[in-house]
Parts: C-alpha cells; structure tokens; sequence
C-alpha cells in the first residue's frame, strides 16, 4: 500500500515528501500510497487509461485496508521504539542496497553519466560509508540516480498498457509490472544469498524498507487521504505525475553536462515526450 519517498531533497508540499522505493517487497507491498504520492511537475497526457477501474477499485481498497490494520500501527511502533539517527543509518543502507540495480538500469537506457554517478556513490557508501550506513557521495555532489526496469523497457519503446493496481505492490501499469518483476528478482539479497536463506534475507530487508517508509510519512499520507474527495482518483493522478517525470529522465540520453538529479524529479533541461 506504500512505496517510495524523495531523498535527498527539501519538501515543497505534503505529497513530495512522500517516500520513493521500488527496492524491496514490503516497500512494494505499501506502494499503492507511497508510490503516487510524489507530487512531481510534468506529465501533459491526460490520466492513465484505466479499464479494470471497478477490479482496481477492489484491490486499492484492500490495500488500504491492509495499512490501516497492520503497517500503520507497526510504523507508530517502530518510529516510536527505534532513535532517529538509527533509522537514518537503516534508511541510507537499504537505499544502497539499490545502487547496483540503479547502475544496470542506467547503462541499459544508455545514460552512461548517471551510471558513472551511482557506481561512485555505491563505491563511496559501500567503503567509506560502512556498508552505506551513511550517504557521503551526496555530501560531494553526487545525488541519488533513478533505474528501474519499467524505466528501461519504457527507453526500448514499450508502451504503459492499461493501469492496474497490484495487490501489495499497489499503483502500476503493465508494463512497469513486468518490469517490477525483473526488479525484485534481480535485487543483491536475491542475488547474493540463495535458497531459502536468501528469501528470508529479502524480506527481512524488504519489512524493515517498508515499515521505515510508511513511519517517515505517516503525517503527510493522513493530511492527503484527509483532503481527497476521492483517495484512489487522486492517487492514480500524482502516481501519473510521478512516472512521468522518471520516464523522462531515463530519456535523457547523451546530454552534456547533465545535471544530477534526485530519483523520480524532473530536471530542469526539457525532453520531448515520447509516444505511449
């Protein structure tokens, strides 16, 4: 029912402080709020075509559901039981959990500049940093990539499809599902460690993702469920806004010098839309 927050970056509104995170299955799991909730410029198309509304509709509300009955009270838990600054170190070391499949993204779209940015940010937080403990290539200039699948498949020209909303991985499109897919099997708990061992791993580290996700917005997604005539119209609106502006920054091909960007905000060079 939750996903993703923006790092690294000053909220101007309650939705863009809204967490962003496509790197574990609790994270996904909560993302039907989180993950639209990044209230991001751009997007002139109009809404997602959305033809499965009333199954869709179904699969939101249980969802939602789903967070008000058990990942909500866990992130009150965990907020109040865990200090701030442990929370910031987990944060910073889940995120560098990422950074490989961010590299292999970027490289696949061709954005040979953000790959160079993430293999040194994993480099630096990996050493330096403890494990990623604490994010010092953000202190030297080198902001947080975005890379995923969906974003790749989008650069190599393959189209939305219809809106679905997944239950436990919440707002998506079908190909972005797909791309999701490729996501989850292809993350270094899955990679690293095997067998059964490795799917403990994976979801001890997707849990922990999830629940500091939805403990870092629980303020922020009751003020936007408190003022949306309808949450899951709005939702799907700002969970548009927010793709778009990934999509074209994975368009962003062969540029110089190219600005680094935080994950999921558009930059401030301007691409032209590419059919969908």
């Amino acid at each position: 029912m939750m996903h993703n927050a923006l790092r690294h970056t000053k909220p101007c509104c309650p939705q863009a402080r809204i967490a962003r995170s496509r790197d574990s299955l609790a994270a996904l799991a909560l993302c039907c709020v989180l993950s639209g909730c990044a209230s991001l410029h751009g997007g002139e198309r109009g809404e997602p075509d959305d033809p499965l509304e009333p199954l869709n509709r179904a699969v939101f509300d249980a969802n939602t559901a789903l967070d008000d009955a058990i990942i909500r009270p866990l992130a009150e838990a965990y907020r109040t039981i865990v200090p701030p600054f442990v929370r910031d170190r987990i944060r910073s070391a889940i995120d560098n959990l990422a950074e490989p499949r961010i590299f292999v993204n970027d490289l696949l779209q061709r954005r040979p500049d953000a790959a160079g940015i993430t293999f040194a940010r994993f480099f630096l937080n990996t050493t330096a940093g403890l494990g990623g403990m604490f994010d010092l290539a953000a202190g030297q200039g080198l902001a947080k990539q975005s890379g995923d699948f969906g974003q790749t498949l989008y650069t190599w020209g393959i189209t939305d499809g219809p809106y679905v909303v997944l239950l436990f991985f919440g707002p998506s499109n079908f190909r972005d599902a797909l791309g999701l897919g490729v996501d989850l099997a292809t993350t270094p708990p899955a990679l690293v460690v095997t067998g059964h061992a490795g799917t403990v791993t994976g979801l001890a580290v997707g849990t922990v993702d999830g629940i500091d996700l939805r403990a870092r917005n629980i303020e922020t997604l009751d003020e936007i469920k408190a003022s949306a005539l309808d949450f899951y119209a709005h939702l799907k609106s700002i969970t548009r806004q927010r793709r778009e502006a990934q999509l074209r920054e994975a368009s962003r091909v062969n540029q110089e010098p190219q600005e680094l960007i935080d994950p999921g905000t558009p930059s401030n060079g301007s691409t032209e839309e590419r059919p969908r």
